[in-house]
């Protein structure tokens, strides 16, 4: 236990070995391409890097694949991670997932050092700082998406390097850590609009001060404030100009809601009681978990230092879960990024309590399930990642080569069904029309024709009709489900 201990105070040789071990755990993903849960949301992601690779590089103009008869420019959180990402290709002359996946490794090894960062300075302790950063890099949720390119990483790093530098800025005042927490804010709601409420800290920072010393020192807290404003202001107004182009449940959240209050109680309780313990925490941290929040309200902690402003974010977290409620549903996990370092403040309050017990049992106890983190890690996650079963139309992934060898990139085709509206056209590596229904119509088809689609890739049953017969030129591919034709030339169809 003393060898341990004395890992755990090294900080270098912690952040080592969990970057380490992490690397070997996801060694086999880096060269998949994407698949798994919510590749929708990852291919997304991954055709706007390659389009700024392959077309245009402006970062204002993130083109998706879909609707070819536009110019494709689909503008929603401001896409500084694509565009980055995007810059290393062209910097490497090559377009590669194995990259992405690179990037957003590294991208998660900086948010582990961030909230190792974050704890030393709330706790003012090595051991509990190295051993809540363990936590936290085998937290599921994070282990998987930690691979998989999402721009929610970037803004849950940048929010903990935020949190952090705020922290150390209450402690010490040094002007430049408020400034940089500022900066790393203003980026994590560039990259993620629901990062903007970690400035919920900053309120209940001034709050508790004036509670606590019954007086508010007016010209720090405008400072403050025209700070926060001032570095702010490029996010407001990207999202002020973009949001109205939206066409999403996102803004209105559960006022837009039309589920019954028991599929939102539904909803609320499967978050509660399988999506925070089995994704966001760990099972093997959830003794972590439940002591601290035991400590928290029979000791009062939550009066003690930095925890009410601490408190103050978590409530915001906890207003845009349930604003948010009925689109996070019971799938959308990484809506809940902005839970994750207030949860392994948490968790790591309890295993500080643990591990300074004066029973060895306890401290036995933590080191156990601080061991068992990365197999239970493993056991809930790396199943997603499963080739026979990638989330969509297998052929897609395992003849991808030979599917776009059929059409030259710049010919435009259809392509169903796809309620992602970016998986199959990711694929394919090409431009132009999805489907989502079960059916593909004639009308539907014949309008895509008329704007330039010279190809077919259906894995639905087509309309039965003189129409559609009349649309279809041969079938130059079929494999499973998977039926490719080439259509007829606009000039001839009816």
């Amino acid at each position: 236990m003393h060898h341990f201990f004395a890992v755990l105070k090294n900080k270098s040789l912690v952040l080592l070995i969990i970057g380490m071990l992490s690397l070997v755990m996801h060694f086999r993903i880096f060269s998949l391409d994407l698949i798994g849960i919510h590749v929708w949301r990852q291919t997304q992601t991954q055709t706007t890097i390659r389009n700024f690779y392959t077309e245009d590089f402006h970062i204002l103009n993130p083109k998706v694949n879909e609707k070819a008869d536009t110019d494709r420019i689909f503008r929603m959180e401001f896409p500084v991670m694509q565009w980055v990402f995007a810059g290393f290709y062209k910097l490497l002359g090559t377009e590669s997932i194995t990259l992405s996946r690179i990037l957003t490794f590294i991208i998660g090894l900086f948010s582990i050092a961030g909230i190792y960062t974050l704890l030393e300075t709330l706790f003012r302790s090595r051991e509990t700082a190295g051993a809540g950063a363990w936590a936290f890099s085998f937290s599921p949720v994070f282990y998987y998406y930690t691979v998989n390119p999402l721009p929610d990483n970037l803004a849950l790093c940048m929010g903990i390097w935020s949190l952090s530098c705020f922290l150390r800025w209450s402690h010490q005042s040094r002007q430049r850590d408020l400034i940089l927490s500022i900066i790393f804010l203003s980026i994590a709601t560039l990259a993620k609009l629901p990062f903007i409420i970690y400035g919920g800290v900053v309120a209940g920072h001034f709050l508790s001060k004036f509670y606590k010393e019954k007086k508010t020192d007016f010209r720090r807290f405008f400072t403050t404030l025209g700070l926060y404003i001032l570095l702010l202001l490029p996010a407001i107004l990207w999202y002020a100009v973009v949001i109205p182009q939206w066409q999403n449940g996102v803004i209105k959240g559960i006022a837009d809601s039309h589920e019954s209050y028991t599929v939102l109680l539904d909803i609320l309780w499967t978050n509660l009681i399988s999506v925070l313990p089995e994704l966001l925490l760990n099972y093997a941290s959830v003794p972590f978990f439940v002591i601290a929040v035991y400590q928290l309200f029979s000791q009062k902690k939550y009066l003690h230092n930095d925890f009410p402003a601490l408190g103050a974010g978590l409530l915001l977290v906890v207003a845009y879960f349930l604003y948010e409620l009925n689109m996070i549903a019971k799938v959308h996990d990484y809506y809940l990024f902005p839970f994750l370092p207030f949860l392994f403040i948490l968790v790591s309050s309890g295993i500080q309590s643990l591990l300074k017990h004066p029973a060895s049992g306890a401290r036995h106890f933590a080191l156990f399930a601080l061991f068992l983190l990365p197999f239970t890690a493993y056991l809930r996650i790396n199943s997603r990642w499963n080739e026979q079963k990638p989330g969509f139309n297998p052929v897609y992934y395992t003849h991808k080569t030979e599917l776009r060898k059929l059409i030259k990139p710049d010919e435009l085709c259809v392509a169903g069904k796809d309620v992602s509206h970016y998986i199959l056209l990711y694929y394919l590596d090409r431009k132009g029309w999805v489907f989502e229904e079960d059916t593909l119509r004639a009308a539907f088809l014949q309008e895509k024709i008329h704007q330039g689609a010279k190809y077919l890739f259906t894995d639905v049953v087509s309309e039965n009709t003189p129409e559609m017969n009349l649309l279809l030129s041969e079938k130059i591919y079929e494999n499973e489900t998977l039926k490719v034709y080439r259509l007829k030339d606009k000039a001839i169809s009816p």
